[in-house]
Formats: structure tokens, sequence, C-alpha cells
């Protein structure tokens, strides 16, 4: 009877989280769609040749208008690896794309907070400095050389086809652009594929989340993240963070729900900071670097990418502690109080009206076809993404 009662309790965790961040989700991808629809991919590679402070700052901003699905990012990543941009830039791309865009600020600030959106997106720009200096003083040509040659290989991940998808639109003002019939069109694709790309780790995100809400105690949590002792705390939680992330299996949005369950447990503001900052070193992903760059460049990627994200954690928490604006309340009224009829119902049936009017212009320009391309090679995808 307990077990029943455990699994009610943890399915209504689940769908209530989920029912406060849907109109959020949907407005987040919609406007990524939007910023997809009018840049360009087409010669990027071409811009980030180097490590240079430029091309490192072009990498960022290209990271930012992509979409925000992590398998997505790592194969455009190695897609503008294998066109000449270099290692680095490729890599900050992947941290800009998946740290640094709308839907996840939008997401963060509507179930925990905006103290938790400011310190992801600062917590973005902070990986982005660390990982290029330490690149520059650790990444051997040697290292480079291998990646190259495994990377030329062109073993196939995951969401290949979609990230060698580019549907935007050229020419004219940007207003002009979104406000076009192709505009629409392009959008309402991004929009929908996107979503499809992480539906999976959202789903899994907010189950896992009500499981760990329903079935594990808040005296284990607290005594994990030694919550009694905030030094301790404050040490062990960048370094933990990362690696409860790495063995979640769960990556993009989809670890927002699981960091909420977190802090409400105890962790500390930068060790559920480096957690979200994680969704690029779990397991699923660490297994398509192998197949990317290889053995030896996937550790590698491994182990910076944790020193960044951990780093980051501790310089995010000393910032928000010195300016005292580290949150105090660690409830989640989202979580207690289920569906009700408030601003929150009436924006979701908004969303889901503007979302279903996405989806019947995405079924009538031709979505399905593309749809099934996302996993296909990206060769195979270069001629089925116009508009």
């Amino acid at each position: 009877m307990q077990l029943f009662q455990n699994i009610q309790q943890s399915l209504f965790l689940a769908f209530s989280m989920f029912w406060e961040v849907l109109w959020p989700l949907i407005l987040g991808f919609a406007l990524s769609g939007a910023v997809q629809a009018v840049v360009p991919h087409k010669k990027m590679a071409e811009l980030l040749g180097d490590d240079s402070p430029k091309s490192i700052t072009l990498a960022s901003l290209f990271g930012i208008a992509s979409s925000s699905c992590s398998f997505a990012a790592i194969a455009l990543a190695r897609s503008l690896f294998r066109k000449g941009a270099s290692f680095t830039s490729a890599m900050v791309f992947e941290i800009a794309s998946t740290n640094l865009v709308i839907e996840l600020g939008i997401i963060l600030i509507v179930l925990m907070g905006w103290q938790f959106m400011a310190a992801e997106f600062l917590g973005g720009v902070i990986m982005v400095i660390l990982l290029a200096l330490i690149f520059r003083f650790t990444l051997t040509r040697q290292l480079i050389k291998q990646a190259r040659r495994q990377a030329e290989k062109g073993m196939l991940g995951k969401m290949e086809g979609h990230a060698a998808m580019d549907m935007s639109l050229e020419g004219g003002s940007l207003l002009s652009k979104l406000l076009s019939r192709r505009g629409f069109t392009a959008v309402s694709h991004y929009f929908i594929m996107d979503l499809s790309c992480v539906w999976t780790d959202i789903v899994i995100g907010f189950l896992i989340a009500g499981i760990l809400g329903a079935f594990v105690p808040m005296s284990f949590w607290q005594a994990f993240f030694f919550k009694s002792n905030p030094t301790i705390a404050f040490i062990e939680g960048p370094l933990i963070g990362p690696l409860v992330a790495l063995l979640s299996f769960v990556c993009s949005v989809g670890n927002v729900p699981l960091a909420a369950v977190l802090w409400k447990g105890g962790i500390s503001f930068g060790g559920v900071a480096s957690f979200i900052f994680a969704d690029l070193i779990v397991l699923p992903v660490l297994n398509i670097y192998r197949k990317y760059y290889g053995w030896k460049v996937m550790l590698y990627i491994l182990g910076t990418f944790y020193v960044t994200m951990a780093l980051a954690g501790y310089i995010v928490e000393i910032l928000f502690s010195y300016l005292n604006i580290i949150p105090t309340n660690r409830s989640m009224v989202v979580i207690s109080e289920g569906i009700r009829w408030n601003y929150t119902s009436y924006l979701n049936i908004i969303f889901l009206v503007f979302a279903i009017i996405l989806v019947v212009r995405f079924l009538r320009t031709g979505g399905p076809a593309m749809l099934k391309m996302m996993d296909k090679n990206p060769e195979d995808v270069k001629d089925c993404c116009k508009v």
C-alpha cells in the first residue's frame, strides 16, 4: 500500500513540475526556432578556424543561436570541426549551445527562480573563458590530430541529420523574415524537431525527479550534501554536482527538474549550478565523444569539462554569496501545490493552442519527411530542409 502511495506521489510530483513549466517550454522552443530561422549556419566553420578571442566569441554566439539539444549540439560541433573550425571553438560552441539558450533560462526562472537563471548564464560565460584557457595550456597538437583523424571517419552519433539541417532564411530584415510564410514554416520545423530531439530527456527528467522526491527521504539528501556543515557543503557541492549529472543519463533541459529536487534536498548553490552545467558529460554523450574523437580525446574532454564545470560552480557561488543573492528558501511550491486555476494554467492553454498551430503548419509543409531524417547521415539531408 505504501509503495502504491509513493508511486502515486512520484507521478503527481512529476506532472506538477511539468505543468508548471509547460508554457515556458513552448515559448522557449518557439523563440529558439525563431532565432535559428534567421541565423544561417553556412559560414560558421570559416569564422571559427582558430582559438582567438574573436573566434571564441563567435562560437559562443553561434551556440546561443542554435538548438539546445545536447546531441544535436555535439553533432554540429563535430561537423564544424571537420569543416575547419578549431577544436577549441567547436567545444565552446557546445558549451554555449547547452548553457546559454533561451528555453533553459525561461524554465529555470519558472521552476527555480531568477537567481538560478542568472547563475546559469553567468556560469556559461565563465565556462567558455575557463575552457578556452585550459585548452590553450593543455590541448596538444597530437590530441587535435587524433581527434581530427577519428572525426574524419564520420561515425554516426545521434541527431546527425538534425544538426546538418539549415532552414534559415537569407535576405531581408529579421522581422520580414519571421513574418513571412517561409519564416513561419522554418520556425514550426525547428520547434517540432528541437522538441522531438529532447522530449525523452524531458520526460525522463521529470519522472526521475518525481521518484527521487517521493521515495528518497529528505534526511538522506541533507546528510549526503552536508547541509548542517556549510563549509563542507560549499567544497563538496561543485565537485559532486557534475558526477550526479554524469550518472543521471539526462541531458538538455531535462536536468532542470532534477536540479530542483537536489536544491530542495540541500545541495549548495554552486553544486546545483555545476549539476546543470554538466549535461555535456552524461554517459550517453561521453559514448558519442568516443565515437567522434576516440577514447583518449573523450577522456580529455571529460576531464577538462569536469574541471571547468566545478570551477564555474565555485565562482558563481562566491560571487552570488558576495552579492547576498543566493536564495534561502528551498521549499518548492510548484511541487507541493499541484495544478490550480491560476495564471500558469491560463498561459498553458494559450501556449498549447499556439503549439497546435505550429504543429499544423509543420504537418502541412513537409515536416514529417524531415523528421524521419533527423537520425540519418548528414550527407542524406542536404537537400531535404528547404522551406
